[in-house]
């Protein structure tokens, strides 16, 4: 760049010219940048607590390092790229911010302090005076207070087996967990323990425990047993039934009978200190479809008691979906079909059969926007007034050529050099394609959907290929690099050009002094003259052409 009015000038006096150039051109590219660190003794502070921070860079010429905090600040110290602040009273979870200037840039660095209290009430809540036995107890512990809640666990405990371990969620947090009562629990002590886990930041693990609570249980012989079977048993499946009776003594003595209808069944019967428990396995047939009845008969010293089920055993056929072409070139027709047994009612995409028993189908064109369609097929029985629902799905595939998606693919992008950018194009097509993007000319590879550090060399026109075995699709992509540097190359120009005007100025003078002095002129060194005689033109005056 030139200055006006500068130029005349330069042509009269090329060396002071060339020297204003140059302290006129501005300093070179920026050169390394410091980091400033925020450091502190731990990120973790207690409530109310003061600490103490120090800001530092290892720029040679720092200046104004200062802090930035909500909280009450003291200035303790500072010297060479360095100083320290003592802040007070923390109320909360905040940031400080150290900012200050290296080289005329801007140094910003912050920190996260974490504020910790201790919870000021750890309490499970008071138990049943008298629990029974086999029956569900939920235990309840109220934590209050206590940060951060993201290291807050509690955790109940039955003498000093841990039974739940939770976060510590609202304000008041309540945790609970259900247990089963049992003859083992009668006097046993309950209680819960905050966890506040500090040691990420330095410190350490901080418990608090509730008060124990003592839990007294009790067991009578039950009037009648307990029984588990489903309601329901489909023919040609495996079932079990669970027969259980608690509180009785010895367990060991008990007769068992289990029966469905008037077929006994092979059980296996196990006792356990005061529980006795009778296991059936069966496979239900055809000939016992309908509704049956499962008993349950315990005896002890002529004492009895009898638990009856009622179940229903039935046929569930399908339901059954079939597609003609599972896997369908584009253009195909694909007929889609479910069906299923006798009484059951199917619907296919929400098309009913027409009637139960019946199956339902349609047909369709297999087309790209057809790939990965999930059929549904829903089978209903009705069995003992109950409503029973059964599932089928199937997914269609269709085969159909690469695609690139323009509106996902940019065809022209500007990015500078030396930044991280991602190239974001994608590709369709089943099966799916592979997909790549290379400079036309020097074939040179950019990488799709992730980071890359874009050079200049990547500045051009690629040609991205999407291909599969069903064909292929082409796209051009046009990257324009922006050099970072662009200033400096102005400059450069700039010198260059008024270097080419000094000389051009400095020819002309010295042709107009040539034909001022007739070809001899003198350079003055000192107090002595030179003469210097120049090289006549051949058509000199005075000499005969001939």
């Amino acid at each position: 760049m030139v200055l006006p009015g500068l130029l005349p000038r330069a042509c009269g006096t090329p060396l002071i010219s060339l020297l204003l150039v140059c302290c006129l051109l501005p300093p070179g590219a920026p050169g390394q940048q410091f980091p400033l660190k925020v450091e502190v003794q731990s990120p973790v502070v207690p409530a109310g607590g003061s600490f103490l921070v120090n800001c530092s860079t290892d720029c040679p010429n720092p200046n104004l390092i200062t802090l930035e905090t909500s909280l009450s600040k003291e200035p303790v110290g500072n010297g060479p790229g360095w100083a320290a602040f003592q802040l007070f009273n923390l109320t909360g979870d905040t940031q400080v911010l150290c900012s200050g200037f290296c080289n005329g840039v801007q140094m910003i660095g912050f920190l996260i302090i974490t504020e910790y209290r201790f919870p000021e009430r750890v309490e499970l809540l008071p138990l049943p005076r008298w629990q029974p036995v086999g029956e569900n107890l939920t235990l309840r512990c109220q934590v209050a207070g206590g940060a951060p809640r993201r290291n807050l666990t509690v955790v109940l405990l039955r003498g000093e087996e841990e039974l739940s371990r939770q976060p510590a969620v609202g304000e008041p947090a309540e945790v609970t967990v259900t247990v089963l009562a049992g003859r083992d629990d009668h006097l046993a002590n309950f209680s819960c323990r905050t966890e506040l886990d500090l040691r990420p930041g330095g410190l350490e693990l901080f418990q608090n425990s509730s008060a124990p609570r003592q839990l007294q249980t009790f067991a009578l012989p039950a009037t009648t047993p307990h029984l588990t079977v489903r309601r329901f048993l489909e023919v040609g499946t495996t079932w079990s039934v669970n027969c259980t009776l608690d509180g009785l003594f010895p367990a060991s003595e008990v007769q068992v009978h289990l029966a469905l209808g008037n077929q006994t069944l092979n059980s296996t019967v196990e006792s356990h200190e005061n529980t006795i428990t009778a296991t059936a396995t069966a496979t239900a047939s055809i000939e016992q479809e309908g509704a049956q009845e499962i008993v349950c008969n315990m005896t002890l010293a002529n004492v009895s008691w009898e638990a009856r089920e009622n179940i229903t055993i039935y046929s569930f056929q399908g339901p059954i979906l079939n597609l003609s072409e599972p896997s369908a070139p584009e253009g195909t027709a694909v007929t889609v079909t479910c069906l299923a047994g006798p009484r059951v009612q199917v619907t296919l995409d929400g098309i009913p059969a027409p009637a139960p028993g019946q199956p339902v189908q349609f047909q369709l064109n297999a087309t790209e926007t057809e790939d990965r369609r999930i059929f549904f097929c829903s089978a209903t029985l009705r069995v003992d007034g109950e409503i029973l629902h059964r599932n089928s799905s199937v997914q269609l595939r269709v085969l159909y050529g690469p695609k690139i998606d323009q509106a996902k693919c940019p065809q022209r992008l500007t990015w500078k050099d030396r930044t991280t950018h991602v190239l974001q194009c994608q590709a369709r097509g089943n099966p799916d394609p592979t997909l790549h993007c290379f400079q036309e000319g020097s074939r040179l590879k950019v990488p799709i959907g992730i980071p890359f550090l874009v050079r200049l060399n990547h500045n051009g026109t690629y040609s991205c290929k999407a291909a599969s075995s069903r064909g292929t699709h082409t796209i051009t992509v046009v990257m324009n690099v922006l050099d970072r540097n662009a200033r400096a190359v102005s400059i450069v120009l700039g010198m260059s050009a008024v270097l080419g005007v000094v000389t051009i100025c400095a020819a002309l003078l010295y042709v107009f002094r040539v034909h001022r002095h007739g070809g001899i002129y003198h350079v003055n060194q000192g107090s002595t003259s030179f003469p210097l005689t120049s090289r006549q033109p051949e058509e000199s005056v005075g000499e005969d052409p001939s």
